[in-house]
C-alpha cells in the first residue's frame, strides 16, 4: 500500500500528467457542450458534426486550435458539401461511397488545407451514409459546425489555455536526473569492477537519454507555440525560450560526453589494474561526486568538482609518467566537459517545473512505515 500510494503521489504531483488530464477534459467539454447546444437549444435534426467539430479544433495550444482547427474546419465543410454533391447526384451506392473517397482523398492532398483528407474522407462519408436529401438538412450541418468550432475555440481560450512551461521544465528536470544517475552508476561500476555488458548498458542508456532530449525539445517547442496568443501573463517568457535551448544542448553534450566516456572505457579490459590506483580512486570519486551534484541541481557541488578536477590533472601531470596517459586525458576531459555543461543546467534551477502539491489525503491510523 505505501507503495502504491507513493506512485498515485508521484502522478497527481506530475504537471506533464496533469497537462494531458486537463487537455482531455477541455476536449471532453467542448465536445459536451457543441452538443448540448446543437441538440437541446437548437433542436438541429442531426447534431452529430458539432461535438465531431469540437473535437477537431481543441488542440494542445490556442496557437494551434486557431491555425490548425480552422484547416479541419474547412476540411469539414467540404467534406458536408462534396458528400452532399456525391449522394444527389447518384444516391447511396457503392458508386457513390468509391466516387467520394477519392474526391475526398484528392482534395485533401491540396496544400491549403494541410494534409486533412482522412478527416474529409470520414466527415464525407458519415453525412452521405446518414441523408442528403434536402437543403435544410445541409444547412444544419453546416450550422452543426460552426457551433462545435465556435464552442472548441472558445473553451480552448477561455477554460485555462494551455501553456507547456511546467511540462517543458519537468521533461528537462527529469533529464538532467537521469544524467546524474547515470554518472553514479558508472562510478559505482567502475568501483566494483565492471564487465563489457556493464558498458553496452551505459551506452545504451544514453541512447535513451537522446530520445529523452528529443521529446524535451518537441515540449519546449511546444510551450513557445503555446505562448502565441495566450492571454496569461506567464506566456511572455516562453515566447521567446532562448536560455531554455542553451540548457536543452548543455544536456546533449553532457550525454554525448557521457557516450564517449562510456566508450573509452570499453576500451580498458582491466580498468584499476591498467590504471593504478592514483589515478583510479580520485577520478572516479570525482565522477560519482559530479553525478550526485548533477542529479541534485547543486552548482556549488560541481563546482568544486571541477576545483578537485584541475588540481588533480595538475598533480598528474607534475608526477605521471605512465603509458595510460592517452586514456587519462580523454577520461579527464569527457568529465571536465560534463561538469561545465551540467554547472549550467544547475545554475538555472529556478527555471524548473515544481511538483504539484498534491498528495493522497492520509488516512487515519495509516501510519508511514518506518
Amino acid at each position: 500500500m505505501g507503495r502504491l500510494r507513493e506512485r498515485i503521489d508521484d502522478r497527481l504531483g506530475d504537471p506533464i500528467w496533469w497537462n494531458d488530464v486537463l487537455h482531455l477534459a477541455k476536449t471532453v467539454l467542448a465536445a459536451v457542450t457543441a452538443w448540448v447546444i446543437a441538440a437541446s437549444v437548437l433542436d438541429l435534426p442531426q447534431p452529430f458534426l458539432a461535438p465531431w467539430a469540437a473535437l477537431l479544433v481543441v488542440h494542445a495550444t490556442v496557437y494551434r486550435t486557431f491555425s490548425k482547427g480552422f484547416q479541419q474546419v474547412a476540411a469539414t465543410v467540404v467534406a458536408v458539401l462534396l458528400a452532399t454533391a456525391v449522394g444527389e447526384t447518384l444516391g447511396l451506392s457503392t458508386a457513390a461511397v468509391a466516387l467520394l473517397l477519392v474526391l475526398a482523398l484528392l482534395v485533401g492532398a491540396v496544400p491549403w488545407l494541410g494534409a486533412e483528407a482522412t478527416t474529409i474522407a470520414t466527415t464525407g462519408l458519415v453525412v452521405l451514409t446518414t441523408g442528403f436529401e434536402s437543403d435544410v438538412l445541409l444547412i444544419s450541418r453546416l450550422l452543426d459546425t460552426a457551433i462545435g468550432v465556435a464552442v472548441g475555440l472558445l473553451v480552448n481560450v477561455v477554460v485555462w489555455p494551455p501553456l507547456g512551461r511546467r511540462t517543458a521544465a519537468e521533461a528537462m528536470d527529469r533529464i538532467d536526473d537521469e544524467i546524474g544517475e547515470l554518472l553514479v552508476d558508472i562510478a559505482g561500476g567502475l568501483g566494483d569492477g565492471c564487465q563489457e555488458e556493464d558498458v553496452t548498458g551505459w551506452i545504451d542508456r544514453t541512447r535513451d537519454l537522446d530520445g529523452d532530449l528529443e521529446h524535451a525539445w518537441a515540449l519546449v517547442r511546444q510551450a513557445q507555440e503555446s505562448a502565441r496568443m495566450n492571454p496569461r501573463r506567464p506566456a511572455r517568457e516562453m515566447k521567446n525560450p532562448e536560455q531554455w535551448h542553451e540548457l536543452l544542448r548543455r544536456m546533449e553534450q553532457a550525454v554525448a560526453e557521457t557516450r564517449s566516456l562510456a566508450r573509452t572505457l570499453g576500451g580498458q579490459q582491466a580498468h584499476r589494474e591498467t590504471w593504478g590506483e592514483a589515478f583510479a580512486d580520485p577520478w572516479i570519486s570525482m565522477l560519482g561526486d559530479a553525478g550526485r551534484a548533477a542529479g541534485g541541481a547543486d552548482p556549488a557541488a560541481l563546482t568544486e568538482v571541477r576545483h578537485r578536477l584541475e588540481a588533480f590533472t595538475e598533480e598528474l601531470r607534475a608526477t605521471e609518467r605512465s603509458a595510460e596517459w592517452p586514456i587519462y586525458g580523454a577520461l579527464i576531459i569527457n568529465l571536465r566537459n560534463i561538469v561545465d555543461a551540467m554547472g549550467k543546467v544547475a545554475e538555472a534551477h529556478p527555471i524548473r517545473g515544481n511538483r504539484l502539491p498534491l498528495q493522497v489525503p492520509q488516512i487515519r491510523g495509516d501510519a508511514p512505515a518506518g
